[in-house]
């Protein structure tokens, strides 16, 4: 299935996660689109504060579920108010400053929002402390709610930049967490019950399906559940590479062998600039490293897979921000030849002119 599959994106290509350091959208837009050519996405810049953050964004998509700030995070409310309102405005911010930066871009370009059950674990109910995981009923409004302010968010940016192919991208960070049983409760005594995993699977493909678009499910998390995530409906999965255990190699090697894009995410920290006698080739030999351990053919690689950094870059400097952006780039071009040395080599010690 995978050497049939058709990617969006060119052997080649690099992208972000999504956050950028500082609270300048303009700043962040020009960086995206200098170093990005090929794939860049749109900034999320949380350093701004509530409405900023990752759930803040999401809940400024959300249809009839108001929400407002709180002490602890964010709540469902019973009216929108300003903290709606202030959400609503950043998202604007940050769009004109894409749309200014991508002005006459034709290509790919990638969106990102918090994805349903991580929107859940990070809201409380609107007269509990309790998340909004711990009530299905909300859970499933929330759902909906997203799918519809997703579908809307997804036709603001086709206007925007008529000239761009949109990929859709939903974090999930809390992902495992939440099928694990992992969440705690207001009190912190005790956790949320793990969902069910046709629930988890629903509850996903909801939100995937309203985007109408190529979509990704990101989780920077341990314990990645590869199979809950495609089965769902998205096209691809984003990981931070380093999270990886032996037993993650299965999943990851069956999902690509069943044509799933790969946003591998290889670069971790912020020290790049400053790391001596390292260059955007290890990164690219690292994302080799993943691929040969899935034991697919090697040629296959470049089409399929993405590089990133292994996660946002919030916490990074503007420099170092665009630094990373720049050698995930590099890392990327690389790709291709390394991986078509090494389809070569084993094609040489094989002896034979079969496909490898």
């Amino acid at each position: 299935m995978a050497e049939q599959q058709a990617f969006p994106w060119a052997p080649g290509t690099a992208t972000g996660i999504g956050s950028m350091p500082g609270g300048d959208p303009m700043e962040a837009a020009r960086i995206i689109a200098g170093e990005l050519p090929d794939l860049p996405h749109l900034a999320e810049l949380p350093a701004r504060g509530p409405g900023a953050d990752l759930t803040g964004r999401a809940a400024a998509l959300l249809v009839d579920i108001p929400v407002e700030v709180t002490p602890r995070g964010w709540r469902i409310a019973d009216r929108p108010g300003r903290d709606m309102r202030r959400a609503r405005g950043l998202l604007s911010a940050d769009l004109d400053a894409m749309e200014e930066a991508l002005d006459g871009y034709q290509g790919l370009l990638k969106v990102q929002v918090a994805g349903p059950w991580t929107l859940a674990a990070t809201v409380e109910q609107p007269r509990s402390l309790n998340p909004a995981l711990a009530d299905p009923g909300l859970v499933a409004d929330l759902a909906t709610s997203l799918a519809e302010g997703v579908a809307a968010h997804v036709a603001e940016v086709a206007k925007r930049i008529p000239g761009a192919t949109i990929i859709v991208q939903l974090d999930e960070p809390a992902l495992p967490a939440v099928a694990a049983g992992g969440v705690p409760t207001a009190s912190g005594l005790s956790r949320v019950r793990p969902v069910d995993e046709e629930v988890l699977r629903e509850r996903l493909h909801e939100v995937l399906v309203a985007a109408g678009r190529y979509t990704a499910v990101h989780c920077c998390s341990r314990n990645l559940p590869f199979g809950i995530i495609l089965s769902a409906g998205a096209d691809a999965v984003s990981f931070d590479a380093s999270l990886l255990r032996n037993t993650d190699y299965d999943e990851l090697a069956t999902a690509a062998d069943a044509g799933a894009g790969l946003l591998v995410g290889a670069l971790s920290g912020f020290d790049y600039p400053e790391r001596p006698g390292v260059t955007p080739a290890d990164t690219a030999r690292a994302v080799a490293e993943v691929w040969r351990r899935t034991s697919l053919p090697p040629g296959d690689c470049a089409r399929q897979v993405v590089v990133t950094p292994a996660c946002g870059l919030a916490g990074a400097s503007p420099a170092q921000a665009r630094e990373a952006l720049r050698w995930v780039r590099e890392a990327a071009r690389i790709l291709p030849e390394m991986m078509g040395e090494l389809a070569l080599w084993n094609w040489t010690r094989r002896g034979s002119g079969t496909r490898s």
